[in-house]
């Protein structure tokens, strides 16, 4: 009895207890983040009406019985949910919406969560950019941002980048874009002695493998905080952090080849260009002569006559039958390209780290290039107090670029030689020794492969960049913070041409040598304040930003060495000469930011710089910038809950920025001191000055709407834009009284305007499978409004020999005699008379030059996909661009029917099908050995072609394995790849043989084009 009892009463109790869980109790608690007590939050009884609000100090009261689940939301932040229990106190620490990459968007100065943002940017993670085979950083961008055009200017490693952001603004300033790593603003000039050389540029100092994003900035709204140098555009490199926890490691390695992307025209042969050569003979001597076209070479080689007109011309007697490759001899086949990089990162509750160590060595696709760069960088974050924070990025490159002559028409330019080369000629003697000598008999190029192997032309660049920052919070609503940047630029060139052979050889020897020093010191100071009251949010930054300049240069010059092993300045013996050069600029500047956000539906952005540029006169160096931004989240709108949408916003933005990347001094009246007259110093005006120059402004408006639907299943971005550039930089006429002929002056506007978009699909989301596509596409119209007048009111045209800008047409468009063709009657070169169609002429003089197209492409895109199944993925992407023409720009030698071709350099197998009898529809004239035949050669649409074409930019297969099988191995990730870069390229003009990705101003050059890769990398984590 008393045991039944015993379990009567404990049933009881139990059922007691129970009861009194059930019963409904006062929970309170503080609602707070990393800045302190959020007002507003929303507070939730999941499942039931029951809901409240937190107070000013972040403190809330609510309703809840024990086992009930409470949701705290607010806009920005993640949802964070609680279960209750005994305790009638739950406070809560909420952290922002997406610390993942996408969902933060970083924008230089600020970072802003992804519904915040009212401009038009875009965001890339480093995980996407990692692996692409390329030296320089910002080349691993083409294809993936809507409006951003990237065209290599040479395919020798580590060379610059021709990048446009929305087109092209200026004529006389820079088009290039600003760069700003980890907050600060860096140089980006190309550091290289000479014009004639390779360049090297100073993203090439920067392993891709240390990037954690990149974004760049379009529009007025993201760009109008970078104030007098943001109207190119902004990108923004953000270097990865340490993160808390044990120390990981990752271990990156590859190892791979490449070749020149696109074949490119074929020289000819030495028994093409005989074939060329006997029918120019033919042509002008057949007749006169009497000897037919069967019968050139018995009259040629067989007859006083004939061996007189040879050995004043080609000197065909003299070739021995046997072809000199130059092609193969020069052409490095399957360069090697190869990097490891390994790097560290941990930490704790108070402090965290990161570093890296990375090489990398690609050689070029000709002799005599190749790139070697060495890297370290080693960051940390250090919490000193609760609220003092100091955080550090350190990092170190040493590059070496063992360049070639390539900016011109330089015979000593591996590439370009093997258009110019005799291939009657042979590289080489019997013996095997490189031939010197026999070379001199037709021609005076000298032999390339000598000149390469036995001069010296190097790069080399040690960067050092440290950007450190100190963060002090003063209050829950006050947070202060100073940064200093060092960006340290140390550059050596060094060129030697042997006394033996080539350019050295009439001076026996010359070496040059210069030292450039690049000192960016940047400092910002800002005060940050953040209010929120209830649906309202407010963030508000302050900032003062100085950054300061400096450059300089020493160089020296000399010639004639005593022996052969001898290569630097010091042991030259005459004309001795030295240079030495300063420059230092200043910019200071006052920011303010303020973002105000609406429950996070209505957005409002508001943007002022005043800025200051020593670059301009007293008086004239502050400019005021700004931008107002707007945008409407209107998926957390009633009306649109439960639909298909999952975002969709609406955005748009109006505001100014400028560009004053232009050359220093031009508004001061100069005097030079560089002459000597009989040996004694000489002074002379050189610059006439403007003390009403300015920067060149720009006024960018930008609608646009993101929209995602079906739960992120599909989404992207629609938007137009129209950016006018006013106050144009150009050059008006001066008075000859003056004594300068110009002066630099801001006159002139261009408009951009366009449409982006941007679209990604995920088809299959599954645990095993998967399969996403992206796609991006821009469409850009450039036009001139206004240049600058002569004295009778009439535009002053921007004019050469190709190319024109003027009123109503786009920057540097095409100007040229139309081609007609060839006449089947008699062989000769036919032009349009007006330039358009009509009449036709012979004579190149009575053709009229005309508009005959654009040099920039009006549009771009590029289409991304990736798929993965059980460890197994594959990525492709592809990069499309087109609207424009391309002009062959050397085809006057390489294309000629005339001696140049034939006689004093070598042509190109299009010569081949050459008029020959009347009847003959071709496009190449007949061959001639008359002066007036180079004519058929000159500028005209005869060598202007479609740029449009499309490359496959990437393909890559890799596998990831399973982590059970690599923690058997004590890793925590393995992952093996093969990648590969442009390996197919398409044109619409099946004549343009070159590669159809040329600078920006639309010309085919004979330097070292794009390159194609295959690339096997392995990844270890441990």
């Amino acid at each position: 009895m008393r045991l039944k009892f015993k379990w009567i009463y404990a049933l009881l109790m139990a059922l007691s207890i129970q009861f009194a869980f059930a019963q409904e109790q006062t929970i309170k608690g503080v609602v707070s983040d990393a800045i302190g007590s959020i007002p507003g939050v929303n507070v939730l009884v999941k499942g039931t009406k029951k809901s409240a609000q937190t107070d000013f100090d972040g403190g809330y009261v609510i309703k809840a019985k024990p086992g009930d689940v409470i949701v705290f939301s607010f806009v920005g932040m993640q949802d964070f949910t609680a279960t209750v229990g005994t305790s009638s106190t739950i406070n809560v620490k909420m952290k922002e919406e997406g610390k993942v990459l996408e969902e933060v968007v970083i924008l230089g100065y600020v970072s802003r969560g992804k519904n915040e943002v009212t401009g038009s940017v875009k965001q890339l993670s480093g995980e996407s950019l990692k692996g692409v085979p390329v030296v320089s950083v910002d080349q691993a961008l083409q294809g993936k941002v809507a409006g951003l055009q990237i065209s290599q200017s040479s395919g020798t490693p580590g060379s610059v980048q021709d990048i446009r952001i929305r087109g092209v603004g200026s004529v006389s300033a820079s088009n290039q874009p600003l760069y700003v790593i980890d907050g600060v603003p860096v140089i980006n000039d190309a550091f290289a002695a000479s014009d004639n050389v390779s360049t090297l540029s100073p993203l090439a100092s920067i392993n891709s493998n240390d990037i954690e994003s990149m974004t760049v900035l379009k529009d007025a709204s993201a760009t109008s905080a970078y104030g007098a140098r943001g109207s190119n555009g902004v990108i923004i490199i953000t270097t990865k952090k340490g993160k808390s926890g044990k120390t990981a490691f990752s271990l990156n390695t590859s190892i791979g080849f490449q070749n020149n992307a696109v074949k490119g025209q074929t020289p000819l042969s030495g028994a093409q260009r005989k074939e060329l050569y006997l029918d120019a003979v033919y042509n002008t001597y057949g007749t006169t002569n009497g000897f037919d076209r069967s019968g050139t070479e018995s009259y040629l080689l067989g007859t006083p006559a004939g061996l007189a007109i040879d050995d004043n011309f080609a000197g065909l007697q003299y070739w021995d039958g046997k072809e000199g490759n130059w092609s193969d001899a020069l052409k490095n086949k399957d360069a090697i390209v190869r990097s490891f990089d390994i790097a560290a990162s941990g930490g704790d509750e108070k402090s965290t780290f990161n570093v890296s160590l990375g090489y990398n060595k690609t050689e070029g696709t000709v002799i005599g290039s190749d790139f070697k760069r060495l890297t370290a960088k080693i960051g940390m974050t250090r919490n000193l107090t609760d609220k003092l924070k100091f955080s550090t990025n350190n990092s170190f490159a040493d590059s070496k670029q063992a360049g070639v002559l390539e900016g011109g028409g330089f015979f000593s330019n591996p590439h370009l030689a093997r258009y110019f080369m005799n291939p009657w000629v042979n590289p080489y003697n019997a013996d095997g020794s490189l031939n010197i000598n026999d070379i001199k008999d037709y021609t005076g190029v000298p032999n390339t492969l000598y000149v390469v192997k036995n001069n010296i032309i190097e790069n080399d660049l040690a960067r050092i960049i440290s950007n450190n920052t100190l963060e002090w919070k003063i209050s829950d609503r006050f947070k202060y913070k100073s940064v200093f940047g060092i960006d340290y630029n140390l550059a050596t060139y060094q060129q030697y041409d042997n006394p033996i052979h080539g350019d050295g050889a009439s001076v026996n020897g010359d070496a040059q040598q210069q030292v450039s020093r690049n000192l960016n010191l940047v400092a910002q100071n800002s005060l940050n304040y953040n209010y929120r009251y209830k649906l309202h949010s407010f963030d508000a930054t302050a900032l003062f930003e100085y950054q300061k300049n400096t450059y300089n240069e020493l160089a020296a010059y000399g010639e004639n060495f005593a022996s052969e092993g001898l290569n630097y300045v010091d042991n030259v013996v005459r004309n001795i000469s030295v240079n030495g050069r300063y420059d230092d600029w200043l910019n200071v500047s006052y920011l303010a930011l303020l973002n105000y956000n609406y429950n996070g539906k209505y957005v409002l952005d508001f943007t002022y710089r005043k800025e200051g540029s020593s670059r301009f006169a007293p008086g004239k160096r502050f400019g005021n910038f700004w931008s107002v931004g707007t945008a409407w989240n209107l998926h957390k709108e009633e009306f649109l809950a439960n639909t298909i949408f999952s975002e969709l916003k609406l955005r748009g933005s109006v505001g100014s920025s400028g560009n004053n990347a232009i050359d220093l001094n031009q508004y001061q009246t100069l005097f030079s001191y560089n002459t000597n007259y009989a040996g004694d110093p000489t002074i002379y005006p050189s610059s006439y000055g403007n003390l009403d120059l300015q920067w060149e402004k720009n006024r960018t408006i930008d609608l646009g709407v993101d929209f995602a639907i079906l739960n992120n299943r599909i989404s992207g971005s629609l938007g137009v834009y129209n950016k006018k550039t006013s106050d144009l930089l150009q050059d008006v006429p001066l008075s000859r009284t003056s004594g300068f002929s110009s002066v630099s002056s801001n006159v002139g506007e261009i408009i951009n305007k366009g449409i982006e978009a941007d679209l990604s699909f995920s088809l299959i989301q599954t645990k095993n499978f998967n399969w996403s596509v992206s796609t991006n596409y821009a469409l850009n119209d450039n036009e001139v409004t206004k240049l600058a007048k002569d004295p009778a009111g009439n535009d002053i045209n921007i004019a050469t020999g190709t190319k024109i800008t003027k009123v109503g047409e786009a920057v540097g468009t095409w100007n040229m005699r139309k081609w007609a063709g060839v006449n089947p009657d008699n062989g000769l070169p036919l032009w349009y008379v007006n330039g358009v169609d009509g009449d036709v002429t012979s004579s190149y003089n009575e053709a009229k030059v005309a508009i005959q197209g654009k040099a920039l492409p009006t549009y771009s895109g590029g289409i991304s996909t990736h798929l993965d199944y059980k460890g197994v993925f594959f990525d492709g992407s592809i990069y499309f661009a087109g609207g424009n023409k391309v002009f062959e720009d050397w085809a006057s030698y390489t294309q000629s029917t005339g001696t140049r071709a034939t006689v004093n350099y070598n042509g190109v197998d299009v010569l081949l099908n050459r008029w020959q009898n009347p009847g003959d529809i071709t496009d190449v004239p007949k061959m001639d050995l008359t002066s007036t035949s180079n004519n058929a050669a000159s500028t005209s649409t005869r060598f202007l072609y479609d740029g449009d074409y499309i490359r496959i930019k990437d393909l890559v297969l890799g596998y990831s394995f399973d982590k059970e099988l690599t923690q058997r191995f004590s890793l925590d990730g393995l992952t093996l790849s093969i990648r590969g870069t442009n390996l197919f390229t398409f044109v619409k003009d099946s004549r343009l043989k070159y590669d159809p990705e040329v600078r920006a101003d639309g010309f085919t050059r004979l330097s070292t084009p794009p390159v194609k890769s295959v690339t096997f990398a392995m990844n270890f984590k441990f």
